[in-house]
């Protein structure tokens, strides 16, 4: 790990409270940044805080559902204090427990888009400006292999997750005249705890989907996944922008 590669820069982590997001909040405070770390999830925060505190990492928790209208101001106003916004790792998600077009409910459909994709959407929103204004910043936003194919979940999950690309590589375009980097990542399994919203509804539908899934090589570790967010909110990614980089261990390619 480079203890000097986010060196003086601040960062906004959502999802922090496990999985990806808490190895993105570990890595970065560990290179140097300092975070502000945003989830629903306050036990898990609280932990993920205490984890950074043991390790000298500079880390300002932010207990709001991402869905809420105050959470992307919460955060602004918290990384304002650490310095300002120079990247914003949007990770959280939710899955869709695998429902199929013809079995999804309006209550999943919604929760999900607006977890996975306008949540998004709301902290580019908040934190752009301030980007702007500073001449620089990097956004990186966790999608997934079912972001770029059909098999990997249900309806509600793959629209979400298509939509982050499409969003991703927006800002990219726009916003690249004014310092600002966007790229998506994608990660195929990962050990973390979305396993909670996955538990399959529909058996006919998964039957379906386990076809896809034998074909995953193996799951990664969420700092896996961390590690390829770290590079590309870094300036060694400096000519990396609208990429959208699969971290998968080669699943999409089988």
């Amino acid at each position: 790990m480079d203890h000097a590669r986010h060196r003086d820069r601040s960062a906004i982590v959502t999802g922090a409270a496990s999985g990806i997001g808490r190895a993105t909040a570990l890595r970065l405070t560990g290179e140097g940044a300092r975070v502000v770390a945003i989830d629903i999830d306050k036990a898990g925060l609280e932990e993920t805080v205490a984890t950074i505190e043991r390790g000298g990492g500079t880390i300002t928790p932010v207990v709001y559902d991402l869905t809420e209208p105050g959470a992307p101001e919460a955060a602004v106003r918290a990384a304002a204090e650490l310095g300002g916004i120079d990247i914003l790792a949007n990770v959280a998600g939710i899955m869709d427990f695998f429902l199929p077009v013809d079995e999804v409910d309006d209550e999943t459909w919604d929760r999900v888009i607006a977890v996975n994709l306008t949540a998004i959407m709301t902290m580019c929103r908040k934190v752009i400006p301030v980007m702007r204004a500073a001449g620089h910043g990097s956004i990186v936003n966790v999608s997934s292999v079912a972001g770029i194919m059909g098999s990997g979940a249900g309806a509600a999950y793959h629209a979400s997750k298509h939509g982050v690309i499409g969003l991703t590589r927006h800002v990219a375009f726009m916003y690249a005249p004014f310092g600002i980097r966007s790229n998506a990542v994608c990660p195929g399994g990962t050990a973390t705890n979305i396993g909670t919203t996955a538990a399959p509804r529909v058996p006919w539908a998964y039957e379906r989907f386990e076809k896809a899934l034998t074909l995953a090589e193996r799951t990664a570790d969420p700092d896996e996944i961390a590690s390829v967010i770290s590079f590309l909110a870094s300036d060694e990614a400096a000519n990396v922008n609208g990429a959208v980089v699969t971290a998968d261990a080669g699943w999409t390619v089988a």
